[in-house]
């Protein structure tokens, strides 16, 4: 079962939703069940979401890209590169929303993910102790201590931990039967998506949003990840290399591992949980998803066995059948 998505331009008297539905939901997704053609809307800024609350279905008669031209003006249309109802297991996409959905295509534990988030929260607590005695700004970014140096091996390290659960989840076999590198962790920066995370420090709007993974490039897997290689070197040369344990280099680590968060349990866990890590989150840091390609994202794979044959738009969560992961190769 295949699936497009396009450009909305029209709403066509839909039942329930406005005529202007699409000028705040431009993106459109379909696909086509043994019944009924599915449409949902999306919106194309901060996460891109698609909305399960305006899911558009009618019975099936002609062909599915005719029917989103005429009833949604559908224009720049394109095939999705995963079938409705699949996604890549521990890979978030736009199209995955609700938390029980993510827990159980994802199948981690409540448990794995609060790990995760207290270690990062120890990480954002001690990046904050230093915005206690160092003001961020373009002058203090290179300053350098030993407690920059300190939360910089943290935060890398950290980050080590949640490549290397990715490249575990691909069985991806070590080099000579030594550790991996990154030469190997480069790999996860196309199928993860890192490079459209970017995010910015909340109450310092002087800094420029930070992209840690924007260089990271398989020619120079460590040397343009800057971060990383001063991390490398600061850690096993820390008289020669001291400096390169800046404040820059520690903002660009911790939010690297706001992205790996992201990546592997979705911003909604990061920013949408009812504890004192996502307040934290909130407080500090704004994510906004960049050069987004919707033929990459994931759709739900709703129940349309004996629904309504005329135009409906409704909630269609309650209809969602479960998603099934595959697992990445790297």
């Amino acid at each position: 079962m295949k699936a497009i998505t396009y450009t909305t331009t029209s709403t066509e008297n839909i039942a329930g939703i406005s005529n202007r539905t699409h000028v705040n939901n431009p993106i459109g997704y379909a696909y086509e069940t043994d019944t009924h053609f599915v449409h949902f809307y999306g919106k194309n800024v901060r996460w891109w979401t698609i909305s399960n609350g305006i899911t558009v279905t009618e019975q099936k008669t002609g062909s599915l890209e005719n029917w989103v031209r005429k009833t949604f003006g559908a224009q720049h249309i394109k095939p999705m590169l995963s079938e409705p109802g699949v996604v890549n297991k521990c890979v978030w996409r736009p199209g995955l929303f609700f938390q029980d959905d993510t827990f159980k295509a994802f199948n981690f534990t409540a448990k794995e993910m609060r790990l995760s988030s207290q270690s990062i929260k120890l990480l954002i607590e001690r990046l904050d102790e230093l915005f206690v005695y160092i003001e961020p700004n373009q002058s203090s970014f290179g300053t350098y201590s030993h407690k920059t140096r300190e939360l910089l091996i943290l935060a890398s390290t950290e980050v080590e931990n949640f490549w290397n659960v990715y490249m575990s989840l691909s069985s991806v076999p070590k080099q000579n039967g030594r550790t991996y590198t990154t030469n190997d962790y480069v790999k996860l920066a196309q199928h993860l998506h890192l490079k459209e995370y970017k995010f910015a420090l909340q109450a310092y709007e002087g800094i420029a949003p930070i992209i840690p993974f924007s260089n990271w490039d398989s020619l120079s897997p460590t040397k343009s990840l800057d971060w990383y290689d001063s991390y490398n070197k600061t850690k096993h040369d820390r008289n020669s290399n001291f400096s390169e344990a800046t404040l820059l280099n520690c903002i660009k680590a911790v939010v690297a591992n706001l992205v790996m968060f992201s990546v592997m349990y979705s911003p909604h866990a990061l920013y949408d949980q009812s504890n004192t890590f996502s307040s934290l989150v909130n407080q500090h840091f704004e994510l906004e998803l960049i050069n987004m390609d919707p033929t990459k994202f994931y759709l739900p794979l709703i129940d349309t066995q004996g629904h309504v044959p005329t135009l409906l738009a409704f909630d269609s969560h309650s209809r969602y059948k479960p998603f099934v992961a595959n697992v990445v190769g790297i």
